[in-house]
């Protein structure tokens, strides 16, 4: 991933938006808070550029991804789907899911808005 030029361009598109890359020392995944939480506990809008991401879940927060760039493979259930531009995936609380992807960029609307405290890793099988 060339997460340099990745964080370049979303700094010029979404000035003064949060991002985070994780991890921080070579990123696989890059997401930018484009609406966070912090304005509307109820909802959260973030942009994610993932080559791939952790398996994690959520207790509260149910996910819908909008692939805008890319393809998407996203993992859930122990099923995987396979997602092009415009395609969604809603993930409902407490459902273990990852995404895989080349530097896949898309939307993830999350209600109630998303948080650290909501994001809870698990360990990968692979």
């Amino acid at each position: 991933m060339n997460s340099d030029k990745i964080i370049q361009e979303l700094r010029l598109k979404y000035t003064g938006k949060n991002i985070i890359a994780i991890p921080k020392d070579e990123p696989s995944e890059i997401i930018c808070e484009i609406d966070p939480t912090s304005l509307h506990p109820e909802k959260s809008t973030a942009l994610a550029i993932v080559d791939k991401s952790a398996p994690h879940y959520h207790k509260k927060s149910t996910e819908v991804y909008e692939v805008i760039k890319g393809t998407l493979t996203v993992y859930k259930d122990g099923k995987d789907f396979n997602l092009k531009e415009k395609d969604k995936i809603t993930i409902e609380p407490n459902v273990v899911h990852y995404a895989e992807g080349d530097e896949a960029w898309f939307y993830t609307y999350s209600t109630p808005g998303w948080t650290f405290e909501d994001h809870i890793l698990v360990e990968s099988n692979s």
